[in-house]
Parts: structure tokens; C-alpha cells; sequence
């Protein structure tokens, strides 16, 4: 670990936005849910929700550039149970979606807890999740094609919520809980010991402020002596 990727490591965490995430509504194609993270993880998401396409999730490498490890991918049966989940961590649910009752999507305040819903690629958002989101937003289009890929849609989007947030100053400061940041610290400084400690249910040792474990003979120690 060297001193310039250790600080690399500390700013994107204390960039992190804990109350902005995407939910994707059955979106299948692995090269656009990949592209999904990947914009995720810019913008400064460390959560990304996606409702398990029939098909499984399969994440498409070439296209996420290793992103996915470095956002969470939370896993959600169906569209209702995924929103539900997000509604009562207080975030609002904003749709991607094209209807009479969308709004052009610069005019919202996504300063305020918000998941941007994005539906699948041929049928959009399903009639299951409009009922329960909180509001619709459109992409203004100039040609003759009604709507961008699903992937670039979430990326125009975003960009306009990383505006906001800039300007309002959430990105200057850590907004991750405490325990959260020490916790991605560790996975993200030592990949290979965090692998370990969670196979066999083993607590994450502690890390000096360069991201090197302290003492790390004394702990490989305890770990053989109790049978790891």
C-alpha cells in the first residue's frame, strides 16, 4: 500500500454520498448494469440496488472496469419489496420515466435522500413500481428516438445530481457513518485479509493511518493459535 493509493482510498470514501443510490427495475443486460456501477461509483454511490432480473444478475467486467468492487450490490426479489425497502430508510423514489406526470429531470432537488429508479430496457419502468414512486422524471430528446439506453439515461442523470451535491457542498466532508467508512477502509486497503476474516467470521483487524494492519505478526499469530 503505498502512501498515494492510501489517500486515494480516504477521498473517495469521504466522497461517498450514503443517501443517494439507483434501483434498477429488471434491467437484464450485464453491460448495462455494469455501466450502471460504474456511474455509480463516479458520482460517489456506495450502494447500488438492483431487483434480480428473471434471468440473474451477471456483471459484465469489461464494462465495469473492476467497479464493482468498490460499490455494494444489494440484491432485491422483487421491484416492491426493493422500493419498500429504500422508502423506509427515508429516501425518495424518482422514476426515469416517460409519462404525462414527468418532469424534466434538472428540475428536482436531489440534494434530499433520493434513489433513482431505472426500468428495463424494452418495457421501462413496470406498472408495480410507478405506483409507489414518489415522482416521474424525462430526459428532454431532440430527435427522433424517445428515450436514451438505460445505462446512458442513468449516467445524464446522475451527472445533474452530482451538480447539485457539489454545489451544495456534500461532497466536502465525510457523510459516512463511522463505523461504515472503517469497515470499506479495511476492504478496500487489504483485499486479501478482508477475504480471510470473512470466510471464517473473524473480525477485521485494526489499520495505522497507512492503511497497513498494526502489528500484523501479532495477529497472524492469534490467528494460527486459536485454529485459522
Amino acid at each position: 500500500m503505498t502512501p498515494e493509493r492510501y489517500e486515494i482510498i480516504c477521498k473517495v470514501l469521504r466522497q461517498r454520498q450514503p443517501d443517494l443510490t439507483v434501483i434498477t427495475d429488471e434491467v437484464h443486460k450485464g453491460r448495462n448494469l455494469s455501466a450502471i456501477v460504474r456511474t455509480c461509483d463516479a458520482v460517489g454511490i456506495q450502494e447500488f440496488h438492483c431487483v434480480e432480473p428473471r434471468k440473474g444478475y451477471r456483471a459484465f467486467r469489461g464494462t465495469a472496469l473492476g467497479s464493482h468492487k468498490w460499490v455494494d450490490t444489494v440484491l432485491h426479489d422483487n421491484v416492491v419489496d426493493g422500493i419498500t425497502h429504500l422508502q423506509k430508510q427515508g429516501f425518495s423514489i424518482v422514476a426515469a420515466h416517460l409519462s404525462d406526470k414527468a418532469v424534466d429531470f434538472r428540475a428536482l432537488d436531489y440534494t434530499r435522500p433520493t434513489a433513482l429508479l431505472m426500468g428495463t430496457e424494452k418495457e421501462g419502468v413496470s406498472p408495480e413500481a410507478l405506483s409507489l414512486v414518489d415522482q416521474e422524471v424525462v430526459i428532454p430528446m431532440m430527435g427522433m428516438v424517445e428515450s436514451f439506453n438505460v445505462s446512458v439515461a442513468c449516467a445524464i442523470i446522475l451527472t445533474e445530481v452530482q451538480r447539485q451535491r457539489q454545489a451544495a457542498g456534500l461532497y466536502d466532508e465525510c457523510r459516512l457513518p463511522e463505523s461504515v467508512y472503517s469497515t470499506k477502509l479495511f476492504q478496500w486497503c487489504q483485499p486479501i485479509v478482508r477475504k480471510f476474516c470473512d470466510e471464517k467470521d473473524l473480525p477485521y483487524p485494526e489499520l495505522d493511518d497507512e492503511g497497513e494492519i498494526i502489528n500484523p505478526s501479532e495477529w497472524y499469530r492469534r490467528v494460527r493459535e486459536a485454529g485459522y
